[in-house]
């Protein structure tokens, strides 16, 4: 049984990883270590839920549902994926990482309650629409980019806006604020933007760069 036990926490563990890998690979906010350790946890608890209160139920004149341990699962990798989840503006990021944490801890109780082919499944169901359908949408979807620049030119504000009105291109959030930098003020602007391709969007970033006194901190 302890082997058993052992079994479901390591291939817990190892499926979770491998979810965690793809989200390690893209840079998103919960990676490797997180989805492995969600996915044990989540079948350590489940192993708890249905082995360890053996003694208890044998008691007589005592109710319980050890079912409520493993159920508390679901609803507190809710407060995990949360911090996964960025509000930026109308913008926001994290939520097919935390949709992926919540599948993640599903596939750890599986896992847990010996529901192996179920759990192996499941990862290769999530892996499917992480990876596969992510390419087959991004191919007739707009891409969404995030570009942050600073300027001490009010200028060349008006001068990306209009470059990205002419491309047909919509904004979907767009946020400056002012840092004195030396004896120079800068204008530091946050920008998200739909465009419809991957060339689209690094003709927006090189027309950015190529700007005077322009300095991009950040696209993705």
């Amino acid at each position: 049984m302890l082997v058993d036990f052992i079994l479901r926490l390591v291939v817990a563990g190892l499926l979770g990883a491998i979810i965690g890998l793809d989200r390690e690979i893209r840079a998103k906010e919960a990676g490797f270590r997180t989805h492995f350790l969600v996915s044990l946890g989540s079948a350590l608890i489940m192993i708890v839920s249905q082995y360890g209160f053996s003694e208890i139920a044998t008691m007589q004149n005592v109710s319980f549902d050890p079912s409520r341990v493993a159920a508390q699962v679901v609803s507190g990798i809710g407060f995990i994926g949360a911090g996964t989840i960025i509000i930026q503006k109308k913008f926001v990021r994290g939520l097919t990482t935390a949709a992926g944490l919540w599948a993640t801890a599903g596939i750890g109780l599986a896992i847990g309650a010996g529901m192996y082919w179920v759990g192996i499944a499941a990862t290769l169901l999530t892996l499917i629409g992480l990876e596969f359908l992510s390419i087959v949408f991004k191919s007739f979807a707009f891409h969404t980019t995030a570009i942050i620049y600073s300027t001490d030119k009010q200028e060349n504000l008006v001068k990306v806006t209009d470059k990205i009105q002419q491309n047909k291109q919509q904004i979907v959030s767009y946020s400056s604020e002012k840092e004195l930098i030396g004896e120079s003020l800068f204008i530091r602007v946050n920008i998200v933007v739909k465009t419809k391709n991957k060339n689209d969007e690094y003709e927006l970033f090189h027309f950015i760069q190529t700007l005077p006194n322009v300095t991009v901190e950040k696209m993705e």
